[in-house]
């Protein structure tokens, strides 16, 4: 029987590369397929002064990719899930999600910035980096000390600037650094517990995104979907779905599943005039995934 033949479209960072190598490898040991890369680069790899609250949840990373799919040049995108809008263009959709890593928060500090004192042991007046909203919300919240300083570039770039002192702390997905299986021996190291400091929704899940028509892609694809991820998915990304908005928002999320028990925390960041003023926070559980979301989504909502 001929393999099946399929091409993996990917941006050209390198932790990219290694989900997309990692998917053609399962791919290929896994399902007999032959499957080449093709490397994309998205209008987000060209603006580097832009602060990613600016850029996220609005296609920046994505577009290019999702064109090369309806155009037929490439089969699937593989995706950092947390990456990809909520909402599908018409034409295509998640073939399938799972592989998480580890979807702690990771920060890193310098060794004469650390104070071991709370859940952000960052010395008073210290300059932590980061682009995110959810995280800039929380680190405010939990050491209101520091100053809160924007942070561009891939994980290779961001880990140098801190080296360089342009930082004191830096906070980044803990995925990332396992997967590309980066040295930050020379750095103190804190993996954060989600339940004080929360992820992006999907952290440290792959997304595989095809084409909606494509039933030869589906069929293969459809095999790396993981059970427990789509539920997951579904909690964290569905409560982001829920406020109509991108990445950008201040929305952290963490969900747990054992067997039927669903359980959804949730931070969402209040912003006033004079930068942010606190966080909302809940905490629900139960067994039907959708009203879990639109429980939380409602308390939440009291917040904004």
């Amino acid at each position: 029987m001929t393999p099946t033949r399929l091409i993996i479209g990917t941006r050209g960072s390198d932790l990219a590369l290694y989900q997309a190598n990692f998917i053609r490898d399962v791919l290929l040991r896994d399902h007999g397929c032959d499957v080449g890369i093709k490397i994309i680069r998205t209008v987000g790899d060209k603006l580097d002064t832009i602060s990613f609250d600016k850029m996220e949840g609005k296609g920046f990373f994505t577009k290019e990719l999702e064109e090369a799919l309806l155009a037929g040049q490439i089969d699937l995108a593989v995706h950092s899930l947390k990456d990809l809008m909520t909402t599908q263009p018409d034409g295509l959709k998640l073939g399938a999600v799972g592989y998480r890593a580890d979807r702690r928060e990771m920060l890193l500090m310098r060794k004469d910035a650390c104070t071991d004192e709370g859940v952000l042991p960052v010395r008073k007046g210290g300059v932590v980096g980061t682009s995110s909203n959810r995280r800039k919300c929380q680190v405010a919240h939990l050491n209101p000390s520091v100053t809160i300083k924007d942070l561009r570039g891939n994980i290779p770039t961001r880990l140098r600037k801190l080296r360089e002192g342009r930082y004191d702390a830096i906070i980044i997905a803990a995925a990332g650094v396992a997967r590309l299986e980066l040295d930050v021996s020379d750095l103190e190291v804190r993996l954060l517990n989600p339940d004080e400091f929360l992820p992006a929704p999907a952290q440290g899940i792959l997304g595989m995104q095809i084409r909606a028509n494509d039933d030869r892609v589906a069929n293969v694809v459809a095999k790396l979907d993981n059970a427990k991820a789509a539920v997951e998915v579904s909690l964290e990304r569905g409560l982001l779905k829920r406020f109509d908005s991108g990445c950008s928002l201040p929305l952290g999320v963490y969900s747990e599943v054992s067997g039927s028990e669903l359980r959804l925390k949730a931070v969402l960041g209040r912003h006033g005039s004079d930068g942010w003023i606190g966080l909302t926070k809940v905490d629900v559980t139960g067994t039907d995934a959708e009203k879990v979301v639109d429980d939380a989504f409602a308390q939440l909502s009291t917040g904004l």
